[in-house]
């Protein structure tokens, strides 16, 4: 065990593998016992899947939820799991579908939106996840959820028998991929489905940068985690000078002054000199501003 290793890894999660199994990976080949992930890739899909390590399975919840995929849509095919992982449940041949046509609907899925997430999904419904009651047999009404949709791009067109469409998606926590090309396919009364998924972008780490696991078993003995608060920039910092900040670690509350404008509840605190110490959350009013430890990496 190498209890030394604190940080993030940037992990390119292959195909085939679920989040889970990378996690058990990743323990064994670092050999830790506190490993996390932050957000969970199906099975089909491919990229950037966050992965804490050591005491920054602390800071997960913590991590902004923007994420980036390139998606490819299958059109005239339905399937159970709304990718291609499931069974099939109709396909028809909708070889005069037209780029034109195919696009029309783009601007639905844009913005704040209700989507019914896939009956295979990981959510849970009275304590079981709803990919167990689908696979029992059991039909269960999965009640729709509000998300949010920053941005969708298309970058392909492929036409033919079940043409396939190339997008880049920006969205927040909780979107499912899935859902959207289901919910195109039924917007053309076609039907659609996932074809492939990869995510290029996660928690402020981005594919170019990430490591698969085999390059990872390479490097065991030489690995450097990102700096846990790198993934963590979305939040605002401040620094307490040495009294401070030690009375911080020790779980004390402490007042400054100046307020911080920021929207979020919580802020990175580091030592004066640069430590990162961990996350606050805090009490802001017009003349005070109160420090409350939150997670506290430091002794």
């Amino acid at each position: 065990m190498n209890p030394s290793l604190f940080g993030f890894l940037n992990l390119n999660k292959p195909a085939g593998w679920t989040s889970h199994d990378c996690v058990a990976k990743v323990r064994r080949l670092l050999k830790i016992k506190k490993v996390g992930h932050g957000g969970t890739l199906d099975p089909l899909a491919i990229g950037v899947l966050p992965i804490a390590v050591g005491k920054a399975t602390r800071l997960l919840q913590f991590l902004p939820d923007e994420k980036v995929y390139q998606a490819r849509i299958r059109f005239g095919v339905q399937t159970t799991t709304d990718d291609l992982e499931g069974e099939i449940i109709e396909t028809q041949s909708v070889d005069g579908l037209t780029f034109d046509r195919v696009q029309s609907p783009l601007e639905q899925f844009v913005g704040k939106i209700e989507q019914i997430p896939p009956a295979y999904s990981a959510i849970q419904q009275d304590g079981k996840r709803l990919y167990k009651l689908a696979r029992a047999g059991k039909v269960v009404e999965v009640p729709p959820r509000c998300v949010e949709v920053h941005r969708i791009e298309v970058l392909a067109w492929h036409p033919g028998e079940f043409p396939e469409l190339e997008v880049a998606i920006a969205c927040g926590g909780g979107t499912y991929i899935r859902a959207i090309a289901r919910d195109w396919g039924a917007a053309l009364n076609i039907g659609g489905t996932l074809a492939s998924l990869t995510r290029t972008h996660s928690c402020s780490l981005d594919l170019s940068g990430s490591l698969t696991l085999e390059q990872l078993a390479t490097q065991t003995d030489t690995f450097q985690p990102i700096q846990p608060d790198v993934p963590l920039a979305h939040l605002a910092a401040i620094a307490l000078p040495g009294k401070d900040a030690t009375r911080w670690c020790q779980g004390q509350r402490i007042s400054c002054e100046n307020p911080i404008p920021t929207s979020s509840d919580f802020l990175r605190i580091y030592r004066d000199g640069g430590q990162f110490l961990g996350i606050s959350e805090f009490i802001q009013s017009e003349k005070i501003l109160e420090l409350v430890p939150k997670v506290v990496l430091v002794p």
